[in-house]
């Protein structure tokens, strides 16, 4: 049997590459809205953040987002992808990376 090729990425705020399943997208659609893709197939400007809330804290401190998606994002925003990432990796760590 085949083993099959895992996709990687490159995290925009620690420059690690990791499988796609260990990333979240940040996804600016056209209309300049910025919203979290869990899918990861949503159309617009993508960038990945590792699932790792202090990374997530280092991108908010930084405001590393920001420059990458050419948009200033909220305190919210930030608020919710920690909140999200902490969900995630809380899962991972439960069952296992896969979901």
């Amino acid at each position: 049997m085949n083993k099959r090729k895992i996709p990687l990425r490159k995290c925009v705020v620690s420059g690690e590459m990791k499988p796609k399943k260990e990333m979240v997208r940040i996804v600016r659609s056209k209309e300049g809205a910025v919203s979290i893709d869990p899918s990861g197939k949503q159309p617009g400007r993508g960038a990945y953040v590792s699932i790792d809330p202090v990374v997530v804290k280092k991108a908010w401190e930084d405001h590393t987002l920001d420059r990458i998606l050419s948009t200033k994002l909220s305190d919210d925003f930030y608020q919710e992808l920690h909140d999200y990432v902490a969900h995630q990796k809380a899962r991972q760590e439960l069952f296992g990376n896969d979901k």
